[in-house]
């Protein structure tokens, strides 16, 4: 299995008949950094917290489990029965920092749009606050996506919550290797999509080939059927396109920008943005590709020339605030 993902993972069996300072070596061994005593008391009381109350269970533990596209890794992540456990811990605590809440609800939604094996599967993410003397209500809570509404529990309140979602999500075997060796598919970055959108390639065919491609392949189309029946009608409409970061709404307008960008277009169209830095990268990016496209098919190209022809469709939009 390969674990260059988590710096340790094993079954939940091998984990609770495993001396706690050779998963510390382990742990240890993987980090980049000098590990600081606060960091290896840490690890040892979330061993020694585990391996109290997965008593009896099967499944899968993965220790410092990397998210790439937020470069962080989650304290643990526990594979149980079909359901995946977002884990994360704060040693020490007697409440739930709102900051923690959110850290874990975004691992959560980083892995559902993101990691390939994480699509179809219920995902828990979990808050530990160690030392809180009480803890809210456990009412799991679902949404459409399959993503829990964070858990918040203490050291009395941990297995309840773990065997309440089993109960209701338990699918029986579960393969941790396929899904510890899944890959992860962020959508691609905002220069790598303007530059393919820019050569004629639809949104579709530059996203990854997966459920994230066909949301914005429907996005995209229904957003230009918008346009061009506002156009019909002589109406003006305002699209609001929603979304977890990265997920790909300033891919989508710039598709819609990059089909509308020619003057005898349907419903021309041109993609501004308050991000001035962010337009003159796009522009530059997108100048220097058509130039290296034209001379590859033996068309002579001045740069010039090309970034005239790349600035009516991305133009800097200044906004003023007032209080």
């Amino acid at each position: 299995m390969d674990a260059s993902r988590a710096w340790f993972n094993a079954s939940i069996e091998v984990f609770l008949a495993a001396d706690p300072n050779s998963i510390i070596g382990q742990l240890a061994s993987r980090s980049h950094f000098s590990v600081l005593t606060s960091q290896r008391d840490a690890w040892l009381e979330q061993i020694r917290f585990l391996r109290a109350r997965l008593q009896g269970m099967s499944g899968h533990v993965a220790f410092e489990f990397s998210i790439p596209r937020m470069g962080r890794r989650v304290d643990v992540v526990l594979l149980i029965h079909g359901v995946v456990f977002v884990v994360e811990f704060k040693v020490g605590a007697s409440g739930f920092d709102s900051a923690a809440v959110e850290q874990a609800w975004d691992y959560a939604l980083d892995l559902k749009n993101f990691h390939a094996a994480s699509h179809d599967l219920p995902i828990v993410p979990v808050v530990v606050a160690t030392d809180a003397e009480g803890a809210p209500p456990l009412l799991p809570a679902v949404d459409s996506d399959g993503v829990y509404r964070p858990l918040l529990v203490n050291d009395a309140t941990f297995r309840d919550a773990i065997d309440a979602v089993i109960h209701r999500e338990g699918k029986g075997a579960f393969d941790a290797s396929e899904w510890l060796n899944s890959s992860y598919r962020p959508t691609p970055t905002i220069i790598e999509a303007a530059r393919a959108l820019y050569a004629q390639h639809s949104v579709e065919e530059i996203a990854r080939h997966d459920a994230g491609a066909e949301n914005l392949r429907v996005t995209s189309h229904h957003i230009e059927g918008i346009v061009v029946e506002a156009k019909r009608l002589q109406q003006k409409v305002i699209c609001f396109v929603t979304g977890v970061p990265g997920a790909g709404k300033t891919l989508v307008g710039l598709n819609v920008a990059t089909r509308g960008r020619d003057a005898d277009a349907v419903a021309p169209a041109v993609y501004l943005s308050g991000n001035a830095p962010l337009v003159a990268v796009l522009r530059e990016a997108l100048t220097r590709d058509e130039v290296a496209r034209q001379q590859a098919l033996g068309n002579r190209a001045r740069k010039g020339q090309v970034g005239e022809s790349v600035k009516p469709s991305f133009r800097t939009c200044i906004t003023f605030a007032t209080t």
